[in-house]
């Protein structure tokens, strides 16, 4: 029985390694402000657990957390024979916010069918009021993009509406939306920073409405002349451009009128409706700067205090000059008085080390975005981090993350997320492989002064139902 048993915990601690992990680096409070990650799938801690999944994959672009699900779309990922027709079908993949989990995966339909447009899910997203949306890539030839709301449960699209380009026919590929797509309990404004152009593309639907117009004062896009760095006379690769939050007037929340631009070879940007730069990263600290040729960036609001998260670096290896190592990853920052980008403090870097540092094709997108939540009345933050085929991961931050006292908490919890399951056994194993730092409170499950597979036995009994 006892060798079953240790076969059967050998077996479970492999399977076990195949799952999401935790991020082994330290992070120290700031302004009594404190970071946990969750778990990560990636490819620098988690290896072949997440080079093995469908998510790792460059058609799967972009990604986002809502309502404790992670949903991580693939274009093209399957092949669906339909009559005499094959159809390269997208896919949604799903993790769980809380442990990184894999839930069932959604197969995408759109009115009854297959969804098997190029690159038709290439971009992801939650509006204000938790509704999923995607909308695919269109090239400079394209007149419309076909905007969809999703699902998250079935995986099927509606077509929202067709927005329009107007006169000027440009590349898009990442979206960003702010206030409600129905348009029940909000209105709805959709923003787009072109491909390889200055264009920024912009569309606006009332609450209570039906009819989509150009955003830019009845225009659907306007031309920028200026950027930073000053060199830059157009957008690059894949730009990201992402609305920002009024929440001091609830009459204009959602009305979208300053937006950040990350534009691949330039840095993040604020801009307003006119298309006036407003801010930008001359007056931050060079040491601050990210490198070009990823963008992303989200903001943030805990406890009073402004944040700014913002891609750090993609794929590139050691830069000589500076010894700083750029791999897939993001600055969290405190930003500076009337919510200044020259005046920001940094918190973190996330990961400490990175993410992956493999190419993802030149895809140029790193994607965030938050949940909020109250939990021992103190407000909370889950940050979602995706860097596509390089990695992802869940970040708690809150004054009271990891409880008020160190301490190892719920018994069998060893890789403190709050919940005993297989992804403890995957922290566990790792910690006695010496591949995670050794927390003695939390991994000494069997309470004997040591850590090792006995410690295993009596964590796998625990999550049985038998210890």
């Amino acid at each position: 029985m006892k060798k079953i048993l240790l076969m059967f915990v050998v077996a479970l601690a492999c399977s076990a390694s195949a799952s999401a992990v935790v991020d082994p680096n330290t992070y120290e409070p700031v302004n009594d402000i404190k970071i946990q990650n969750l778990w990560l799938l990636d490819r620098e801690h988690a290896g072949d657990a997440f080079i093995g999944l469908g998510a790792c994959n460059t058609r799967a672009r972009t990604a986002v957390m809502s309502n404790g699900v992670v949903y991580v779309p693939r274009s093209e990922a399957k092949a669906i024979i339909i009559g005499s027709d094959t159809i390269a079908a997208s896919v949604i993949y799903r993790f769980d916010a809380k442990t990184g989990e894999e839930l069932p995966e959604l197969d995408v339909t759109l009115d009854g069918s297959a969804y098997g447009k190029f690159l038709g899910v290439n971009s992801i997203g939650v509006d204000h009021f938790g509704h999923l949306w995607v909308a695919p890539y269109t090239s400079e030839t394209a007149q419309v993009i076909p905007f969809y709301s999703l699902n998250g449960e079935t995986g099927e699209l509606t077509l929202i509406t067709e927005l329009d380009k107007g006169d000027v026919l440009a590349r898009t590929d990442y979206y960003d939306v702010m206030g409600d797509i129905t348009r029940e309990q909000a209105p709805c404004n959709v923003i787009n920073a072109a491909s390889n152009a200055p264009t920024v593309y912009r569309w606006h639907c009332d609450q209570g409405g039906d009819t989509w117009e150009g955003g830019f004062e009845g225009d659907t896009y306007i031309d920028i002349i200026d950027f930073y760095p000053e060199t830059v006379v157009q957008w690059g690769t894949g730009p990201y451009a992402k609305f920002i939050l009024n929440p001091e007037d609830e009459s204009t929340m959602y009305d979208g009128e300053l937006y950040y631009i990350d534009g691949f070879h330039s840095m993040p940007a604020i801009y307003d409706i006119s298309g006036s730069l407003i801010d930008d990263f001359e007056d931050v600290p060079a040491d601050l700067w990210p490198y070009t040729g990823a963008n992303g960036v989200a903001e943030f609001t805990l406890e009073g205090r402004n944040f700014l998260v913002y891609t750090k670096a993609q794929y590139d290896g050691l830069d000589d000059k500076t010894g700083f190592y750029r791999a897939c990853q993001a600055n969290i920052c405190e930003l500076g008085d009337g919510m200044s980008l020259g005046g920001m403090t940094k918190y973190w870097q996330i990961p400490a080390d990175k993410l992956g540092d493999v190419s993802d094709g030149g895809n140029r997108i790193h994607m965030f975005n938050v949940e909020y939540a109250t939990e021992d009345d103190a407000e909370v933050i889950y940050l979602f981090d995706f860097k596509c085929f390089n990695g992802m991961g869940v970040y708690k931050i809150g004054t009271k993350v990891g409880g008020e006292e160190p301490g190892p908490g719920l018994k069998g919890d060893v890789d403190g997320n709050g919940a005993v399951n297989v992804s403890d056994v995957t922290a566990l194993v790792n910690m006695i492989l010496g591949t995670l730092p050794k927390d003695e409170a939390r991994a000494d499950v069997d309470g004997n002064g040591t850590v090792n597979v006995s410690d295993v036995t009596a964590l796998v009994n625990i999550i049985l139902g038998v210890g």
